[in-house]
């Protein structure tokens, strides 16, 4: 009796609990539909506020439609064309950010981080080409780093030590490439101190090592041996340095101390890094001709034998420049045979067909490495390369470049460049330099000793 009494009332309080939870699930769902609604509502309520307020000016220089952003009230038309606004907006600002030479902080980056290796001898013009990478804002640029490497580790020429040599360069620029630039305290002298140094070689030729926010305060008595150009700069602060080089897009680096390509295989197959290798070779007699005047203590020997010829030249200078010669041409061929490792990761170009068409060739590397070229690099080349006539540094790099490649031809005597071809002849060759027969040939400005070839660029 008591049983069926119980199940009837069991299943009336099941039934009404049923009930109730349907009633709160609808209430709650009805809740938070207002909620949400309420919330869209605000959003674009700020938008079309925003939108109103904002300047016509800036419409107008982003090119969007204002017939697909407002309406005749001012109101948005719907929210898919406020999608659609806004992407063309976010694109055009995009757009603008890149010609202006990159972010600071980029978001996203623009495409693979490249790392640019511009690999010259001294006095080959590598200064002047360089700054077509430093004047890039969204590039990290580093200049002659390994000048420090070279200045704390003794190697003697030849031999074992010169492999030695190239390894040590080797590794440490990988380092440098992946902005490791801690890597560096090992050689500067006086070593850093806290990541500080004001001793980093040539600081004021890399533009990524005077900016904000790498430039901190003017520290008063602290003696910078190498101070930035256009402003004043406390010691170069390696730790900011470091993390300004993983902001940016891109990494370049130009160096003269690596001369054999084979050693940096191991660079361009290491998967952190997306290598471009870029030669730059100039005329040797050229390169000795600018290397007498630049340093000139070190090229005694030869500026009295090319004006006495009291005594030979030491043959040792000589085999030098043969071995140096060589070098260059070693490493060119190896590139130019386009190994598997290499392809698509090897340029080899001449400062002469840079000098007489510096912006054309200035957009082949940049389109070889895959980086835009922005027009402050442009209207750099532009203003650098139409001088009214050089400057007198040895080591700068405002040229009237279509005029000053040839200028060696009237500083060496045919004696010295008959030297030159007699240990170089092979890389002239190779290059399409072509050999003067006598010192009427050498100054005839009529004869071109250069073959009318274009940048050597592998793809």
């Amino acid at each position: 009796m008591d049983k069926g009494h119980t199940l009837p009332q069991d299943i009336w309080d099941l039934r009404h609990c049923l009930r109730m939870k349907s009633k709160y699930a609808i209430l709650l769902v009805f809740v938070v539909a207002l909620v949400i609604i309420e919330k869209e509502n605000n959003i674009i309520s700020r938008v079309s506020d925003k939108l109103k307020q904002a300047p016509q000016s800036l419409m107008e220089v982003n090119s969007t439609d204002p017939g697909l952003v407002l309406s005749e009230n001012e109101s948005l038309l719907s929210l898919s064309e406020l999608d659609s606004a806004f992407s063309q907006l976010k694109s055009r600002l995009q757009n603008v950010t890149l010609q202006l030479g990159g972010t600071r902080e980029p978001a996203v980056a623009q495409g693979p981080r490249r790392h640019v290796l511009l690999m010259a001898t001294t006095r080959t013009g590598s200064s002047f080409v360089g700054e077509f990478f430093n004047q890039q804002g969204n590039i990290f640029y580093l200049f002659e780093p390994l000048w420090h490497i070279e200045r704390t580790v003794s190697f003697e020429p030849g031999g074992a030590n010169a492999v030695g040599s190239a390894l040590v360069y080797r590794d440490v620029l990988k380092q440098l490439l992946l902005c490791d630039l801690y890597i560096l305290e090992n050689f500067i002298t006086p070593l850093p101190e806290d990541h500080l140094t004001p001793y980093m070689f040539r600081r004021g030729s890399s533009r990524s090592l005077c900016e904000d926010p790498v430039c901190t305060p003017f520290v008063k008595k602290v003696f910078e041996k190498y101070h930035c150009k256009n402003r004043r700069c406390g010691p170069l602060n390696i730790t900011l340095a470091a993390e300004a080089c993983l902001h940016k897009n891109h990494m370049a680096l130009k160096t003269v101390r690596i001369r054999q390509l084979e050693f940096l295989r191991p660079l361009v197959e290491d998967p952190r890094l997306d290598m471009r290798i870029i030669q730059l070779v100039r005329d040797p007699r050229a390169v000795l001709a600018s290397r007498i005047v630049a340093f000139s203590g070190k090229y005694e020997t030869w500026k009295k034998w090319a004006s006495e010829g009291a005594a030979p030249l030491n043959e040792d200078e000589v085999q030098r420049l043969r071995g140096n010669c060589e070098s260059i041409r070693l490493s060119a061929e190896l590139g130019l045979r386009q190994p598997a490792w290499l392809q698509g990761r090897y340029m080899l170009i001449r400062y002469e067909d840079i000098a007489r068409s510096p912006l054309q060739n200035a957009k082949e590397m940049y389109r070889f490495a895959g980086i835009s070229l922005t027009p402050q690099v442009e209207e750099w080349i532009q203003k650098n390369t139409q001088a009214p006539q050089d400057s007198n540094g040895i080591y700068s790099t405002q040229k009237n470049s279509s005029e000053q490649f040839e200028k060696w031809r009237f500083s060496i005597p045919f004696k010295l460049a008959q030297v030159v071809q007699n240990v170089c002849g092979p890389a002239m060759s190779l290059f399409g330099y072509k050999l003067a027969s006598d010192q009427e040939t050498l100054t005839n400005r009529s004869i071109s000793l250069l073959e009318e070839r274009r940048a050597f660029w592998i793809t």
